[in-house]
């Protein structure tokens, strides 16, 4: 087993790991308000504004495939800081970007330096764990402080625009939060690593690549694909589908007369992301007394219903269903991740956790990818995107209605439980 340090060099860390996860969904999942002002300044149609997204979620992926086993051969500490001088340096060069092109670049280096750090997060956090359950409850706790950034990230953007500040400067901004976060990793006690024993496979980019036949790693990925790609059609398409007349530069919400329906339209994104990071607080105590496979099941189809009346309703039906599967989303992702990393060893976390971020990253990148250009092909209409969304979140539901009551990880949890933690709770 690894060898776990003090109490307070877990709180510590812990704490590091949860701001990391802030830091740079300020950035990621400000990408629906950054599109809008994108696609004015540079004029570029749904499926070219769409890259902001798609390439940053590739380069997670490319690095999550290619350079996950990184967390497990160097060790957490040093990927962890490797992977956040890379996006600090990227997050400064959007000081001199000045075209689409070059945004795209930076776009994209980001995503690798996640993809690195975030391989070495997740590990990390089963290093500090004394139970599968804990472990759950851990990565809800970083999901939520992802919740958290992924508040501020669109609230600083949309305070930008209006004050007529460059939105460039929110990388900025998120650079220098980086800048600390080195630092302090840098002085803080991680666990000592634990590397493969002689007689094991020895860990290489190779070990990526033979997870991918193990059943296990893809049941848990190809979840994240389906959940990731429902998930995203809120923060990057829910923006465009909400509005009115997006020709107006005065008023794109002019159709929503009620005060209160106008402000949410605004601010519908914000509020989703508020209930997603509420929800996983509440997951922190959740999946420790209630079957996590219930749950998930039953949130998911909540996330389908709640898309089927945004279309069959209209934008007065989806200005509040929309948001609302914020909550039915919250733990979902988190426990998907936290389960299917626990499947494995603690020596294998940094690599398993590259592959569920490799189909995490590729669901992001794909589904809104796939949304714009159906937009485009029907006339730009976002409804016909989130036609699209609606499948994703059916194919998710049903996957999730099969592992309810097949629940065909239930006896590898149990022995990675005795065998790494040395319990026997669920």
């Amino acid at each position: 087993m690894t060898n776990v340090p003090t109490s307070n060099s877990n709180t510590l860390i812990r704490w590091l790991t949860y701001l990391m996860f802030m830091m740079f969904a300020m950035t990621s999942d400000s990408v629906g308000e950054i599109i809008k002002e994108v696609k004015r300044e540079f004029d570029v149609s749904n499926t070219e504004a769409s890259l902001l997204h798609s390439l940053f979620m590739i380069g997670i992926a490319f690095s999550g495939l290619f350079l996950g086993f990184l967390a497990d051969k160097l060790g957490r500490k040093l990927t962890i800081i490797l992977g956040l001088s890379l996006f600090a340096l990227s997050c400064y060069f959007f000081l001199a970007a000045n075209s689409f092109g070059f945004i795209l670049g930076l776009i994209t280096l980001s995503g690798i330096a996640v993809g690195v750090f975030k391989t070495a997060a997740l590990a990390l956090i089963g290093d500090i764990s004394r139970s599968t359950k804990e472990h759950t409850g851990t990565m809800n706790g970083a999901e939520a402080f992802f919740g958290i950034g992924a508040i501020l990230g669109p609230l600083i953007v949309a305070w930008m625009v209006r004050e007529g500040v460059d939105w460039k400067l929110l990388y900025v901004l998120a650079g220098g939060m980086c800048t600390l976060l080195i630092l302090l990793a840098w002085k803080a006690d991680y666990p000592a690593h634990k590397k493969s024993a002689p007689n094991q496979v020895p860990i290489n980019f190779m070990s990526s690549m033979k997870l991918l036949t193990n059943p296990y790693a893809m049941g848990f990925s190809v979840g994240a694909f389906l959940y990731v790609a429902a998930e995203s059609a809120i923060y990057v398409w829910m923006p465009s589908y909400l509005v009115c007349d997006a020709s107006s530069l005065s008023d794109t919400f002019a159709c929503y007369t009620d005060g209160p329906d106008k402000m949410l339209a605004m601010y519908a994104v914000s509020v989703f992301f508020s209930l997603r990071a509420a929800g996983r607080f509440v997951g922190i105590w959740m999946m420790q007394r209630y079957n996590w496979a219930l749950v998930l099941m039953l949130f998911s189809l909540a996330i389908m219903l709640c898309f089927i009346a945004g279309l069959v309703g209209g934008k007065a039906i989806a200005l509040y269903a929309f948001p609302l599967t914020g909550i039915f989303m919250s733990v979902i992702y988190p426990t998907f991740n936290s389960k299917g990393i626990s499947c494995f060893p603690k020596h294998e976390h940094g690599t398993v956790a590259g592959v569920i971020l490799f189909f995490t990253a590729a669901g992001a990148a794909a589904g809104p990818f796939i949304m714009g250009v159906v937009s485009d092909v029907n006339g730009g209409d976002a409804k016909y995107g989130f036609i699209v969304a609606t499948v994703f979140a059916g194919l998710l539901f049903s996957g999730l209605f099969y592992n309810y009551f097949f629940n065909p990880a239930e006896k590898r949890l149990t022995e990675i439980e005795a065998s790494e933690y040395g319990q026997n709770s669920l």
